[in-house]
């Protein structure tokens, strides 16, 4: 058990007040105590003489001694009751019995109940060393019991923490659980879209696969008619995008890519002239696959078209640049916000108005990057979204040195 600090006054220092607090009803043997108390102390002692119990009392609530000496036997109180008070008030108060006389089994009995000392008035001379050593023995006490109180209040607070990290362990194990059912829930969903996109590919390829080949047909029969060439296309893109979903449903990257000189002006024209949208671009060589870069900025421009409400709202132009052609899809529309911008390109990602699986944009990226480009998207001033692509231009010098002009 921790014994509590002392509540009155702490031990003086060497040199300073020593307050003795002396309970004697006779003026000649507090008299006889103070010649003794007068030398070999390394104190300035003030000794305070009360005669009756409450004086004492008084003495000890309004100013507390450092140490107490005290007659055993006085009218009307004894030096027990006395020492029984400052305990009540201050268990490591030294407290000394100076009396006439006491026989032994009395004075066992008051060393026993703890007082700290007794001395017979006839034997003054051992007075000083009684105080001395009462003083020292107080002392360390006091820094006993102040170092018990500090290891009890470090215990408290260590014990206070480990609750606290116990409380903080079971709310990350809490949050922990809830993220690995969350995880599951995502993984389920994610495996749901996957089935999803995968069994509806295979739906719509045996459609698509019999109207390309009526379109072919119809084609070859009418002589070439442009609405018709427009439609097989347009088919031929579709049929190419659901193959594109039916890999990545799979977790493979877009394949089936075939390079070749094209002119990137007349497919963009085309797309714009498919989609109502301004196109102003000149006739621009570079080495690419027409169909996959068809279905890139199809894809841009319907979203483009699909965001802004309207497709006056879109135009398509293009920036020369070294090495390579910047191919821009400028919409007026609501714009893409800058923390959605980073995962814009991510599969399966859909952005607030979105209005497809979230893989229209992954495919385009990696056409692009297939194509040895880039693609991001920039704020259109004014508000709206750019998206960029930049494709590399084909390298002069081979081209002469392979038979191209």
């Amino acid at each position: 058990m921790t014994l509590p600090i002392p509540a009155l006054r702490a031990m003086p220092a060497r040199g300073d007040i020593l307050h003795i607090l002396h309970l004697e009803d006779s003026e000649l043997d507090h008299e006889l105590v103070a010649m003794n108390l007068a030398d070999d102390l390394p104190w300035t002692v003030r000794l305070e003489r009360v005669e009756d119990e409450a004086s004492f009392i008084h003495a000890l609530e309004t100013d507390p001694p450092h140490l107490v000496l005290s007659d055993f036997a006085l009218p009307g109180y004894d030096g027990l009751s006395a020492f029984h008070a400052v305990h009540a008030r201050d268990p490591l108060l030294p407290f000394i019995i100076v009396t006439g006389a006491m026989g032994e089994e009395v004075a066992v009995d008051t060393l026993r109940q703890g007082v700290t000392d007794y001395i017979l008035k006839q034997r003054l001379e051992r007075l000083v060393p009684s105080v001395r050593r009462a003083i020292a023995e107080a002392e360390a006490r006091d820094s006993r019991a102040r170092a018990e109180q500090a290891v009890h209040e470090l215990n408290q607070s260590l014990q206070a923490r480990l609750l606290e990290v116990e409380r903080l362990r079971n709310t990350a194990e809490r949050q922990s659980q809830r993220l690995e059912v969350q995880a599951r829930q995502l993984e389920e969903a994610l495996n749901l879209q996957k089935t999803f996109l995968a069994e509806t590919s295979h739906e719509l390829r045996t459609p698509l696969t019999a109207l390309l080949g009526y379109l072919r047909r119809a084609e070859r029969e009418a002589g070439g008619s442009q609405v018709l060439q427009d439609a097989q296309r347009v088919a031929e893109n579709m049929t190419r995008l659901v193959n594109d979903l039916l890999q990545l449903s799979r977790g493979e990257l877009v394949q089936n890519i075939e390079m070749h000189f094209m002119n990137l002006g007349t497919l963009l024209r085309q797309v714009g002239r498919d989609f109502s949208v301004r196109a102003d671009v000149p006739d621009v060589e570079i080495v690419g696959d027409p169909g996959r870069l068809t279905q890139v900025f199809v894809n841009l421009v319907s979203n483009a078209v699909r965001v802004s409400g309207s497709a006056d709202l879109v135009s398509l132009n293009v920036v020369p640049r070294a090495g390579e052609i910047e191919v821009r899809v400028i919409d007026k529309g609501p714009g893409v916000p800058d923390a959605i911008k980073p995962r814009i390109f991510d599969k399966f990602y859909r952005g607030k108005e979105a209005g497809s699986a979230g893989l229209g944009l992954t495919i385009a990226q990696q056409v692009v990057t297939s194509h040895g480009g880039t693609i991001d998207v920039l704020d259109t001033p004014g508000g709206g979204a750019t998206f960029r692509v930049r494709l590399p231009m084909p390298d002069e010098d081979n081209g002469e040195e392979d038979g191209y002009a």
